[in-house]
């Protein structure tokens, strides 16, 4: 999900950087479009299921195995993907029928927002579903914490301090990636839009496009301990060298 989450912004980004402006095809936006939105949506359905998952693993323990198991994890996956698929079809054959008037777009991706503001015709009716689809980030992000208060819960009531800290650093990664994620993306598009906060939806654009993709894999490989080891060497050597 990351590589063609960050495949389907980045690149036209630089090349719009080193070009002092790009242009793209109608065709080729509504790709981008396309693409953003079923990966960022599959991406909120996807840490839902991995919240939920760890819920599991460290509140019911013993019964792991039986909840999540192969064709649990088949069943959520295929869930992720069409869920994501059916939730921005309609919203996306809707916008892709507008007539548009003007050529030129603030923003560095196509976004719904620029994309409607384009349009010639009202696109209300357009923006409430817009807006109504949106509830899946909203549903995605109640899930997540109900999730994790049940875990916060679960961990307080445990005794040993050596046990209670594995079982956090158990959730730290992916805790990191939903505040990130969810915190840019309710603010982008779960929330009324006046003129004045569409830069600070072109920086949450960024967070959520670039920097969040950019980190992931190093929170995540961080809590490896090959990596902690490799990691310590190659500052060892660093040192010695110096």
């Amino acid at each position: 999900m990351d590589i063609c989450f960050t495949n389907t912004i980045v690149p036209n980004m630089l090349r719009g950087f080193l070009l002092n402006g790009k242009s793209i095809s109608l065709t080729s936006c509504f790709t981008q479009f396309y693409i953003y939105f079923l990966v960022g949506t599959s991406q909120f359905l996807l840490l839902a299921v991995m919240s939920y998952d760890r819920y599991v693993a460290i509140c019911h323990p013993l019964r792991y195995t039986a909840i999540m198991h192969r064709r649990v994890y088949l069943q959520l996956i295929a869930g992720v993907w069409l869920g994501s698929f059916f939730c921005i079809l309609a919203p996306t054959t809707l916008i892709m029928r507008l007539p548009f008037c003007f050529d030129v777009m603030d923003h560095f991706f196509c976004d719904v927002g620029p994309l409607l503001r384009n349009s010639c015709t009202d696109t209300t009716a357009i923006q409430m579903l817009a807006f109504a689809t949106s509830s899946v980030l909203l549903f995605s992000f109640l899930v997540t914490f109900v999730s994790y208060s049940n875990i916060v819960i679960a961990i307080l009531k445990i005794k040993t301090v050596e046990v209670r800290g594995k079982a956090f650093s158990t959730c730290s990664s992916h805790a990191i990636m939903v505040t990130l994620i969810f915190g840019s993306c309710i603010f982008m598009y779960s929330s009324p839009k006046t003129g004045q906060t569409f830069d600070l939806d072109k920086f949450a654009a960024v967070i959520n496009t670039v920097v969040v993709p950019l980190i992931n894999p190093f929170i995540y490989t961080l809590r490896n301990q090959n990596v902690k080891e490799i990691l310590k060497d190659r500052m060892f050597l660093c040192g010695k060298k110096l």
